[in-house]
């Protein structure tokens, strides 16, 4: 029976063990969109047990170990990017599917995709697209295109195996050779396995990783505060 200072192996955390992690720990668990919805609903009082957490995982001790300053302040603000990965998350799965897809192109294009051309990406946002949500020019030719496909899932919705099958399918329909497919959610071991297999360049995208490039290349954030964290200037204090 699960109790205080342990949990229960879900189907997913049997998933995240066939990988065999060297150690479970809160950066590896970071990674996943349940565990940030977990850590969320905790910072609400609204804690259950972790949807990815291995049996018998004890939570460290906090006082075994005194944190420096500046651990503390880099901690914080681990702390702050995961809240606000989460509360990005949930606007996106709040928002209107034609915005999903406008979103991921933006992304890109903000990553440096397409060069400095405005029109180098566009979202195609219409039935009939053949597997297709979104496109960047490489080139001015459009010669090199990325072909994107956007899944708003819930983030216990996973995309499997089939899916990613017949994303290649349109890579090749359109004669390409490169391809993004971006999810809320996250992808299943096979799934992962099948794109990295292909011939094809497949890159998969999954929640975490979709809200972290978003933080990193300022895509739906904002600066709200900027700290200076001043320190010795060992050159001023030289003899030489």
């Amino acid at each position: 029976m699960p109790r205080r200072a342990y949990f229960r192996i879900t189907a997913r955390g049997r998933e995240v063990l066939k990988d065999n992690p060297q150690i479970i720990d809160i950066e590896l668990l970071n990674k996943f969109p349940e565990f940030l919805e977990f850590k969320t609903r905790a910072r609400n009082g609204k804690i259950s047990e972790s949807p990815i957490a291995a049996e018998t995982v004890s939570r460290p001790d906090p006082l075994s170990r005194v944190a420096t300053p500046d651990e503390l302040l880099r901690e914080t603000v681990k702390d702050l990017e995961r809240s606000l990965s989460s509360d990005l998350l949930q606007r996106i799965l709040s928002a209107p599917p034609v915005f999903f897809e406008n979103l991921i192109v933006t992304l890109l294009l903000g990553m440096g995709y397409g060069g400095s051309r405005e029109d180098a990406g566009r979202a195609i946002g219409k039935s009939g697209d053949g597997g297709i949500d979104g496109v960047i020019d490489q080139d001015p030719l459009g010669l090199d295109r990325v072909y994107v496909q956007a899944k708003r899932y819930k983030i216990d919705s996973p995309v499997s195996e089939p899916e990613i099958r017949a994303f290649s399918g349109s890579l090749g329909a359109a004669k390409a050779n490169k391809g993004v497919f971006v999810t809320t959610s996250y992808f299943t071991r096979p799934a992962i396995d099948f794109a990295e297999r292909h011939p094809f360049k497949m890159v998969l995208i999954d929640g975490a990783l979709l809200t972290t490039l978003m933080i990193r290349h300022d895509v739906g954030v904002r600066i709200a505060d900027t700290l200076h964290v001043k320190k010795i200037d060992e050159d001023f204090f030289s003899e030489d």
